[in-house]
């Protein structure tokens, strides 16, 4: 396991092949493992949390979240093939509104893997009491030299594998299949049944017990979120990928964890109640109806996998803070590297210490960590949701159009001679940054459009996109209510999430701030995609090499009109990675382009001061022809290029060129009256 996380072989990766092979990425077997391995942990410490506040109702209460978690995996399929340069909820809050609300997912997530990593570290560390009972009054010392050592282990390079993963979440998945097995032995199926009218028997299910056992139920399926930081690491197509592995995570998660969570909590009420046994009861459940082999045998897989969640959530925790640093939220310091193992030292630092510190803070009450976990892992499921709607209804409204301009003006989706209409022009570019945002080798731009005639129309048109999106929808509703239930049910969850929430925006601001000051003004969305045409704007064409990008930016400012749109686009560099993209890491190539941030920086601070109301920045990496696909789809009214590369631009045909001589240099401003 030295520095390869998803990888057999540690050799670069080079994106210039239009056949660039898939060998170490991950297909749907992989990607579940990684995902059964984080949300498959959630169990073990589940049954007793609930308990201490449903009591027999706590198996009630999975089943039915397990409705809605079905419906979110729905919305996460589609969030990894959407974004495929990962990120999860950072990522859609930040496409679907701005990077201020990229950066609040980002505390979501965050506070959500500092408990993560406390909670199953810790819960881990209960279950090997089981086998070595003498640990047990060092549970929480023992639990903090562990995520201690994780730390270590981080920061030597030791990273995760999904070939890892994939032993423990079988051996996990085997080991639950063996404890229902082992209870449905000895007992019949009337017994069964007889089960489900005593979850009832002495509960008053009144209308806020059935909300507060809802929201709370959700602690069930924490770990859904990692499948949508897998995008970078994943085999293409990445919609079918993540749909294969979601379909085995439901499955594996649907069979397993309620009818655990009902057996446990009914079978052995005594143990649920207890608080020193509580934390056992997935294996204390094996050992009653088994043996103390197969007790034995949940207690050390269950340890095992435990400690290896926590150690997921450390990996993704400090991804995160990487991310939010180089999205200029967090400080620098934060993405500096060790000289003698080249990794982030002090992002693992802060992902280390923080569930120490709240391990220490609760005192290794595993009950209080339980209650804590509502306010990040519900506020990201929220956002994400929130975010994938907006996205969506954008696309509806855009196909909508596309289709009332084409009944007006009689066109047809195709020429007689193969040329593809606007439609076809979106999925061609969206095609080509989704290549490019996944470091995939882009493809030429003939073969992209003949292989990816799939446009935002065809996708749109369909019955089962509209079922989808009112789906979705509801999803929003009920993962929000959830939350908003949590907020008021949960006070100790909402004090802790909430107070880490306004610290890290109170940081990202004091840095905004900062950076102000300093001439550098953050750019508040920078896509990776061409969504739209834009008739009548203006385009000002920056590149990674020319250095007469200060000249074309003040160029376009100077020559936008009032209410006119001034759209810059940076085509960055071919720079290839060194190393393969790490599991859960945010493989964004903008947010490692440092030139292409400071000069959208410098354009986002003349264009404020110039007052110009509509600017758009989009980031794409450089191909063959992409200036001219570009132009041809915005139809802009004023194309703004360094004068001496006029010639580089040949394929660009306007109907005159004005040429200006601005402070930073001369500029050719490429004319098109009419589309």
């Amino acid at each position: 396991m030295e520095q390869q996380s998803v990888t057999e072989e540690s050799s670069p990766i080079a994106h210039t092949d239009e056949h660039t092979s898939s060998k170490g990425m991950l297909g749907p077997l992989l990607c579940w493992a990684v995902v059964f391995a984080d949300i498959g942990t959630s169990v073990y410490y589940t049954p007793g949390i609930l308990y201490n506040n449903v009591q027999g109702l706590a198996g009630f209460f999975v089943f039915l979240t397990m409705t809605v978690f079905i419906l979110l995996t729905l919305k996460y399929a589609e969030v990894t093939h959407r974004f495929p340069q990962g990120g999860g909820v950072v990522t859609v809050a930040a496409q679907a509104l701005n990077s201020w609300f990229g950066a609040l997912g980002g505390m979501f997530i965050l506070v959500d893997y500092f408990l993560t990593a406390a909670i199953s570290c810790l819960s881990g560390i209960i279950y090997l009491s089981v086998v070595i009972p003498a640990i047990g009054p060092a549970q929480l010392w023992i639990a903090i030299a562990m995520l201690a050592l994780l730390g270590l282990l981080n920061w030597v390079g030791i990273s995760e594998s999904a070939r890892v993963s994939l032993v423990g979440a079988i051996i996990a998945f085997l080991s639950d299949l063996a404890i229902l097995f082992t209870v449905f032995t000895h007992i019949s199926f009337s017994e069964f049944l007889s089960l489900f009218p005593r979850m009832f028997a002495h509960q008053s299910l009144t209308f806020p017990a059935l909300l507060a056992g809802f929201a709370g139920s959700f602690l069930a399926f924490s770990g859904l979120e990692s499948i949508s930081q897998l995008s970078p690491v994943m085999k293409q197509p990445h919609k079918k990928v993540a749909g294969m592995a979601l379909f085995l995570v439901v499955l594996t998660v649907g069979i397993t964890s309620p009818l655990l969570t009902m057996l446990s909590t009914l079978l052995l009420p005594q143990a649920a109640a207890s608080d020193a046994q509580s934390g056992q009861i997935i294996s204390l459940l094996a050992g009653h109806w088994g043996n103390i082999a197969l007790q034995t045998e949940v207690a050390i897989s269950a340890t095992a996998l435990l400690i290896f969640a926590s150690n997921t959530a450390i990996i993704g925790a400090y991804h995160v803070f990487i991310a939010l640093s180089r999205m200029d939220f967090l400080p620098g310091f934060i993405l500096q590297r060790n000289r003698l193992r080249g990794t982030p030292h002090y992002s693992i630092a802060l992902a280390t210490g923080i569930p120490i510190l709240i391990l220490i803070l609760v005192w290794g009450n595993i009950n209080i960590l339980g209650d804590m976990y509502a306010f990040g892992l519900l506020g990201a499921f929220t956002l994400t949701c929130l975010g994938l709607d907006i996205v969506r209804a954008r696309d509806w409204r855009k196909a909508r159009q596309a289709k009332k301009k084409a009944r007006l003006n009689g066109e047809r989706p195709e020429s007689n001679n193969g040329q593809v209409n606007d439609a076809a022009a979106i999925a061609h570019l969206a095609a080509t940054s989704e290549q490019l945002s996944t470091l995939a080798a882009p493809l030429p731009a003939n073969s992209a459009t003949q292989n990816r005639q799939v446009t935002v129309e065809t996708e749109t048109k369909g019955l089962w996109f509209k079922i989808d999106f009112f789906l979705g929808i509801l999803t929003t509703l009920l993962v929000a209510i959830a939350w908003c239930t949590n907020l008021v049910d949960k006070p100790l969850a909402t004090a802790f999430g909430g107070a880490v929430t306004a610290l890290g925006m109170g940081i990202a601001y004091f840095n905004h701030v900062r950076h102000q000051r300093a001439g550098k003004v953050p750019v508040p969305v920078v896509i990776t995609h061409i969504e739209r045409r834009a008739p009548g704007s203006v385009l000002a064409i920056l590149t990674a090499r020319n250095g007469h990008n200060e000249a074309v930016i003040q160029g376009a400012i100077n020559g936008a009109q009032a209410d006119q749109p001034v759209i810059f686009l940076y085509l960055g560099g071919r720079k290839e990675r060194e190393t393969a993209p790490r599991m859960l890491e945010i493989v964004d190539p903008y947010l490692e382009d440092t030139q292409a941030k400071e000069q959208f920086s410098k354009a986002e601070g003349l264009a404020i001061k110039a007052q110009i109301p509509s600017r758009q920045y989009i980031y794409l990496r450089e191909d063959p022809d992409v200036a001219n696909q570009i132009w041809q789809f915005i139809h802009p009214h004023d194309t703004v290029i360094p004068a001496e590369d006029h010639e580089e631009f040949k394929d660009i045909n306007p109907d005159r060129i004005r040429y200006e001589l601005t402070t930073k240099g001369k500029v050719a401003h490429l004319l098109k009256q009419r589309w």
